[in-house]
């Protein structure tokens, strides 16, 4: 059962049926109305006194969370929309028109029923409308045309209907658009799966799968679960889920993520998790929050939309009352601000979140682009986010006159190609890539956890490892080049020492790779109007402190505990500072939440990224200058909209109470102007950089996939 306070808690439920508690302010009418239109809903009908909702499905295609879902939705299109109801279909645009053109060409005795006609759905919805929310702009509307109907001026009524319901589907067209755009980023599952029952493949529902089958997948078609191969090898495309644009060979032992596609070869995959459990079905659950979540931003468009409706209201009576013509009224009760207001904000930001995910950032809501946006303070993370994380040898330094740094490396290679450490792989990376890369032969090689590898070569015992176990485990002295040692360990390197035949001949020294972006990165985050960018390390202080002078960082915080990254940003934020913290490990989580905006690197842990406000889907720094490009360029356009929003339909209003405009030229143009800005919020650029790739760059097709 969900929490009362949850939007749509759920009241009662049987097979078929359930009760929903209606979020206050929701038209529960108008949601009834559009709730007819889900996928599975029989009906729905809405209790104003109990406030609540009661829906009739199918079980066998919806379910109770995929419609809370769905009407968590609704609720956000419709009540950012107080100029709207149920979106009109072309049938009653149509309808509409035909009775506009009929009302002038029947005999007199039938325009009064012609005009009946086509405005008394506009007329009952401004009623209902009233009733519910009281005073909005769709009370001005119906008492616009009602005047018009009063005076028997019936073109005008039916041509200011016309316009209205014209007018409504162009609106919710663009809105539901940008909706799609927004979730069009994530690729459906095809309906039908292949799995192994008993030995055969059959093909079953894809609600069907259960953790444990054996699910078949073949070129072509998309992963439907999370799981690991079983058999089979195949070339995965997994831009859609990770951003990179190369496809990644998968075979027996790999994991596997839905919604990826098989574009080579064909796998057997076990199923862990499916369903509502799978990745890609947890990332469209969010998106379809973030659809319905509001921002800042849009909560004052809306109060404002709400404050200005007495005021058209008065200014009619006033040019009513200065005229005596009912006809000036009219006309300005049909300009109202309430629908750019309400509608251009939303858009804007669905928008804007589109671009982030072509971009491969997946924001999630506008209150978090709209924080970004706001973010004057940077705060980096060390490894893993201005570094690569993967280790490098940066020096190769021996003690033994008869071995080169060469030979270091590659004696140290040899008995660390089969583990699988980073300091194992970064040390055979070096060899491999030196000039006179060979191989020594050994014996079978020891691995002690935590400590380092030994084998045998050419008669002698090698060990490779930490200070630890060559000197204390291993009885290997290493006194005599202390001096060396504390000079490597002081420049904040990580240190493998090489003992052979009991004795030190050298020490590998490795560091964590700057990515080659992070300087282009800040300067272009301080283009962005970045006041100070911060970095915050358990690095040694003398390693941090070089690495910030290259940056040309505003300042560091070095030999930090995980603790002490969350106390920083808090004493930052107490300060005033709106802190945009930047991160990737599981120690970042605290500071990612307690930061204004928290920002998460694609390879991060799980818990960074379900913490942060943004994950960045593909592993390049510049991505966080492109997300605050794109945060910036919404609140600009939503500036722009308010401005123009103010400026258009103030010019429009104050043209009707003078009584330069008809209530059919009002309509025209407050309708156009309304259709303009929310087509130009739907625009959002982003300067790409030459060869940067985008999540929906290799989308896949959605038609049913092929058989195995």
């Amino acid at each position: 059962m969900t929490s009362p306070a949850e939007p749509f808690a759920v009241v009662h439920t049987v097979a078929g049926r359930v009760r929903l508690r209606l979020p206050r302010g929701v038209d529960g009418v108008r949601l009834a109305r559009a709730a007819g239109g889900i996928d599975g809903v029989l009906a729905a009908r809405a209790n104003a006194g109990a406030r609540s909702l009661v829906v009739t499905f199918d079980p066998e295609h919806t379910d109770v969370e995929r419609l809370r879902h769905a009407l968590r939705s609704l609720a956000a299109t419709a009540e950012a929309g107080g100029c709207r109801g149920a979106d009109p279909s072309l049938m009653a645009v149509a309808g509409s028109l035909a009775a506009t053109v009929g009302v002038h060409v029947v005999p007199p005795g039938l325009r009064l029923p012609v005009a009946l006609s086509t405005t008394a759905p506009l007329l009952g919805h401004a009623l209902e409308d009233w009733r519910a929310n009281g005073l909005t702009s769709h009370g001005l509307e119906g008492l616009a045309v009602a005047i018009s109907l009063a005076r028997a001026d019936y073109a005008a009524a039916t041509t200011t209907a016309f316009m209205l319901t014209l007018g409504e589907h162009l609106e919710e067209s663009v809105a539901r658009r940008a909706d799609e755009m927004l979730a069009g980023l994530l690729r459906p599952t095809d309906a039908t799966v292949w799995v192994l029952r008993d030995g055969v493949e059959v093909a079953v529902p894809s609600d069907a799968v259960v953790v444990g089958d054996g699910v078949v997948v073949a070129a072509g078609a998309v992963v439907p679960v999370d799981g690991t191969v079983l058999s089979g090898e195949a070339m995965v495309n997994e831009a859609v889920m990770t951003g990179e644009s190369v496809s990644v060979a998968k075979a027996r032992g790999d994991g596997v993520l839905s919604g990826t596609l098989i574009e080579e070869g064909r796998l057997v995959v076990y199923a862990e998790h499916v369903g509502r459990e799978t990745a890609s079905a947890r990332i469209a659950d969010y998106v379809e929050q973030c659809l319905g979540a509001k921002s800042e931003a849009q909560l004052e468009a809306a109060r404002l939309a709400d404050r200005l409706v007495p005021l058209v209201l008065k200014l009619a009576g006033g040019a009513f009352l200065v005229s005596g013509d009912w006809r000036r009224a009219a006309s300005v009760l049909q300009a109202d601000y309430a629908c750019s207001l309400k509608l251009a904000t939303p858009v804007a930001f669905k928008s804007a979140m589109y671009t982030a995910g072509r971009s491969a950032i997946l924001v999630k809501g506008a209150q978090a682009l709209e924080r970004l946006a706001s973010a004057d303070t940077f705060v980096f993370d060390k490894t893993g986010t201005l570094t690569t994380g993967r280790l490098e040898v940066t020096e190769a330094v021996t003690f033994d006159s008869r071995y080169g740094p060469e030979d270091l490396i590659n004696l140290a290679a040899s008995v660390e190609e089969h583990y699988f450490h980073p300091l194992a792989m970064a040390v055979v990376a070096a060899a491999r890539a030196s000039a006179h890369y060979r191989h020594f032969d050994h014996r079978e090689v020891e691995f002690i956890v935590a400590h380092g590898v030994a084998s045998v070569i050419e008669g002698r015992r090698i060990v490779v490892g930490s200070r630890h176990f060559v000197a204390e485990d291993e009885g290997i002295d290493v006194a005599a080049h202390a001096e060396v040692i504390d000079r490597l360990y002081g420049e904040g390197k990580t240190l493998l020492f090489i003992g052979f035949g009991g004795e030190l001949i050298g020490i590998l020294a490795l560091r964590d790779a700057l990515r080659e972006a992070a300087a282009a990165t800040i300067a272009r985050l301080r283009a962005n109007g970045v006041k100070r960018v911060l970095m915050l390390t358990g690095d040694h202080r003398e390693r941090a402190a070089d690495l910030a002078a290259a940056l040309g960082l505003d300042g560091f915080h070095a030999e930090l505990m995980p603790h002490d990254k969350a106390a920083i940003v808090e004493r930052l934020a107490a300060e005033g500072a709106r802190i945009a913290f930047v991160g990737d490990g599981i120690n970042d989580a605290p500071a990612l939440a307690g930061a204004h905006v928290g920002i998460a690197m694609h390879r991060g842990a799980d818990i960074a990224r379900l913490t942060a406000d943004i994950a960045l889907l593909e592993d390049d720094l510049e991505r966080i200058a492109d997300a605050k490009e794109i945060a910036d360029e919404a609140m600009r356009r939503i500036s722009r909209n308010y401005r123009t929003t103010v400026w258009l339909n103030s010019a429009i209003l104050g043209a009707a109470a003078f009584g330069f405009l008809s209530p059919v030229t009002t309509a025209i143009l407050h309708n156009g102007t309304t259709i303009g800005i929310l087509l130009a919020s739907l625009r959002q650029r982003l300067r790409r950089r030459p060869g940067s790739s985008a999540v929906a760059a290799t989308k896949a097709p959605t038609a049913a996939a092929p058989r195995p």
